[in-house]
């Protein structure tokens, strides 16, 4: 039987791994994080905050370009990293890009009385996706309203739309759990009090409600609300792996401030080294045939103690 977590016993999540597995992530240099690249999974460095985001957004706009009536196309984008979404707005608009053919996916939103929370809730992604890119778009470049997906409780609509065009990118940033959008590690109980599901029986997963880890409640009170975690819900609606796995490209944003160094340096060493373990979701990318990890050069920081 594996370990119990360090932070949540009744859950799944890194802490549960080997220890030689997780110092040896903690002892990686900048240089040899970008050694662990191989093929299907490429790693950038951007030295400049500027850098970082616009080529964040330049996806958004890569993406869009390639959309036409015959060939309707999109991304599937995040709510953290946010930096990027007023730069899609303004690159569309300077560009003069017209998005009628352009399809856009929300990654997850939050569940409160078992219902996905209204474009009025504080917290909510699709607010923040609207207030912070779609809503500063011209009215006449804007993407129609039928081609904006964003996943509730009843997963049908949500789903069908991932027939309607191609996803070239989802894009996604690491939560201190380690996961993408909230495809969190699962509780340990039932079958899974020894260990943890099986990768393919998790890769089988698709949007769903999701019951969150406490890391990831943690995380986002400290994120988005300044430590008030009686505010965050417990609960959201996810995109699953089963669309993750429909989209051409997976690229991952790692400012430095959504996980930590140590993090960041773990689900890179076990994607590189083709080690998926539900326990690390992020880990089980290294199954996706094409994956980018994206890094804030600054943002990297090192694993050595230092009392303060």
């Amino acid at each position: 039987m594996r370990p119990f977590s360090k932070v949540a016993p009744d859950w799944w999540d890194y802490t549960t791994l080997d220890k030689e597995l997780l110092d040896d992530a903690a002892a990686l240099t900048e240089k040899e994080i970008k050694g662990l690249e191989r093929d299907g999974f490429r790693i950038r460095f951007y030295d400049t905050r500027e850098e970082f985001f616009l080529a964040e957004a330049m996806e958004y706009i890569t993406a869009w370009r390639q959309a036409t009536e015959d060939n309707p196309c999109g991304i599937c984008g995040p709510i953290g990293p946010t930096e990027q979404l007023p730069l899609v707005a303004q690159l569309v608009n300077d560009l003069e890009l017209n998005l009628r053919h352009c399809h856009f996916w929300g990654m997850d939103e939050w569940v409160v009385d078992g219902r996905e929370v209204g474009i009025d809730f504080p917290l909510g992604f699709a607010r923040a996706d609207l207030d912070l890119c779609f809503r500063r778009i011209r009215p006449e470049l804007a993407m129609p309203q039928a081609n904006l997906h964003f996943p509730g409780v009843d997963p049908e609509p949500y789903n069908r739309s991932w027939s309607q065009a191609r996803c070239l990118v989802m894009q996604g940033g690491q939560g201190e759990v380690k996961h993408w959008a909230f495809n969190d590690p699962p509780k340990r109980e039932g079958a899974y009090r020894e260990n943890p599901p099986p990768v393919e029986e998790y890769r089988k997963l698709s949007t769903r409600v999701v019951d969150l880890h406490p890391m990831t409640l943690m995380q986002n009170a400290r994120t988005s609300g300044g430590g008030t975690v009686q505010n965050v819900p417990h609960q959201a609606v996810t995109v699953g792996p089963v669309q993750t796995w429909q989209a051409e490209k997976v690229s991952i944003w790692h400012p430095g401030h959504h996980d930590n160094p140590f993090g960041m340096r773990l689900t890179t060493l076990m994607i590189s080294l083709q080690m998926p373990d539900t326990a690390v979701p992020m880990s089980l990318l290294a199954e996706h045939p094409n994956v980018q990890f994206n890094f804030l050069r600054s943002g990297i920081g090192s694993c050595s103690v230092e009392m303060h």
